[in-house]
């Protein structure tokens, strides 16, 4: 793991000076997967003989070399590589050879990054935990009989136990901050339409969002710049100026205004974690910040809000999932409705089924305005109680999940169990504004993650504000001893 505990600027000194070379790069990740992953669990497919090339290929070009030039990443399997399987961890897409790439993925090729491989993940992204991959579930390198979270646990657990520098991970409703947590490494869901979506297998569209897993907030910085940007594939792509990210990490927070929503410290928060987010703020107070509670009302009601208005849109998306123009077809069906039927069936996992009834009835009619139309209503109700605190406050600041990981099968049988998990992160993607955790410490020997919220399209005070309390803290150094 050496090569991968080194800083982002100091891996690229020394592949520009030509003591590293991508090979050995690309080499070293893939004798870390040898060694670990048959406990961790975080691949689904490798792309060695990809990689191998394209690490050739940047050796020999021998141009200038930006700053992901070589560098080792994973990409979640709901992001299409083209020529690059991309299964959703389902196995309803257990055969799909995508012919294109995702914007974001593309974009890391452009930086020069290195694709080693697609990362295990929740089923269609629907889950807490990766324990609904139909292939099989990760496993926590912190403690591998514990969760990694979800549904980007194969881009958290595979970046924490040192397999890639970085990966991408898309979020819906935590899914990146959330597996960040509960593995201690750092993890950034950008503003709604500043990643563009193209070529992310929907979930729910107007939630979902592609960004980086990272070890440290620098490196969120540096990817972030790569892979952000307006795209015209995209039509929920926001056309609007990206800053230079990396000059916004400067330590400084002297005068910063931090909320902290006393709705996500109160019951159901583990004393631990609470402990742990409140010598977080004395941090930011010892650097000249201030904060203060304020009250987010309409918190109590977000995670009824999401998951009737993600799984009414998950419906509508996974409708285009029938057996006849892409995916797995069931054999011998009887008629075309019986190979709808047996196809939907057979390739779906009981999670992803339950939301699609959930969402099917949402969206029927005698119901859509009893629920689909009053979950859009609370929405709206969400997203005022955080444009409220932002005409106060520049960040709003709390725990990034109610407890650290729990052990695998602990909540398995219990859905609502398992979505209450992501209470603290909910909000946060139904207001479609940006989000990063960071490691603040441990619960029983588990990772605790921060996180900081911000202002539509300010992920520069975002990062601004966890880079320096990363500086000033060595939570994020910690590595898990596999």
């Amino acid at each position: 793991m050496a090569l991968f505990d080194m800083r982002l600027q100091e891996l690229h000194n020394e592949l520009a000076s030509g003591k590293l070379s991508a090979a050995e790069l690309t080499e070293a990740s893939f004798k870390r997967i040898a060694e670990t992953d048959q406990r961790i669990g975080a691949f689904l497919a490798l792309n060695e003989e990809g990689a191998r090339a394209r690490a050739a290929e940047l050796d020999r070009a021998g141009a200038e070399k930006g700053l992901l030039h070589a560098l080792p990443a994973g990409i979640k399997d709901n992001i299409v590589t083209q020529g690059l399987r991309t299964t959703c961890a389902s196995q309803f897409l257990s055969n799909y050879d995508p012919i294109y790439n995702a914007t974001a993925a593309g974009k890391l090729s452009t930086a020069g990054a290195v694709t080693i491989g697609k990362l295990n993940m929740d089923e269609f992204a629907m889950g807490g935990s990766n324990e609904n991959s139909s292939v099989k579930p990760v496993r926590n390198p912190w403690n591998t009989d514990y969760v990694p979270g979800g549904s980007s646990g194969g881009s958290a657990a595979s970046v924490a136990a040192g397999q890639v520098y970085f990966a991408l991970g898309s979020d819906t409703g935590g899914s990146i901050r959330q597996p960040a947590s509960y593995c201690g490494v750092v993890g950034l869901k950008p503003t709604y339409g500043l990643v563009s979506r193209f070529g992310l297998v929907a979930f729910a569209s107007s939630l979902d969002a592609i960004g980086p897993v990272t070890k440290n907030v620098e490196d969120s910085a540096y990817v972030l710049q790569a892979i952000a940007g307006h795209d015209g594939m995209d039509s929920t792509s926001a056309n609007v100026s990206i800053p230079d990210y990396i000059s916004s990490l400067t330590g400084d927070v002297k005068g910063l205004r931090i909320g902290v929503p006393k709705e996500y410290m109160g019951q159901g928060i583990d004393p631990k974690v609470k402990e742990s987010v409140q010598a977080a703020l004395k941090v930011f107070e010892s650097l000249g910040a201030t904060w203060e509670e304020v009250s987010m009302p309409h918190t109590e009601y977000a995670v009824a809000t999401y998951y009737l208005l993600s799984s009414s849109e998950a419906s509508s998306n996974l409708a285009r999932f029938d057996g006849v123009r892409y995916g797995v077809r069931a054999d011998n069906p009887d008629n075309l409705i019986d190979l709808y039927r047996k196809s939907r069936s057979q390739g779906f996992g009981q999670e992803v089924k339950r939301r699609i009834m959930l969402g099917t009835y949402a969206l029927s009619s005698g119901y859509y305005d009893a629920y689909y139309l009053k979950a859009q209503k609370v929405r709206t109700l969400i997203k005022r109680d955080f444009d409220q605190a932002f005409e106060k406050y520049d960040l709003l600041l709390g725990p990034t999940a109610p407890t650290p990981a729990f052990r695998l099968g602990d909540q398995v049988g219990d859905p609502l169990a398992m979505y209450m998990n992501d209470i603290v992160t909910i909000p946060v993607s139904l207001a479609g504004v940006p989000a990063i955790s960071v490691p603040c410490g441990f619960a029983d020997g588990l990772p605790v993650g921060l996180q900081l919220i911000g202002k539509a399209f300010d992920e520069a005070t975002v990062l601004r504000a966890a880079h320096a309390f990363e500086q000033n803290t060595d939570h994020h150094k910690a590595r898990p001893q596999l």
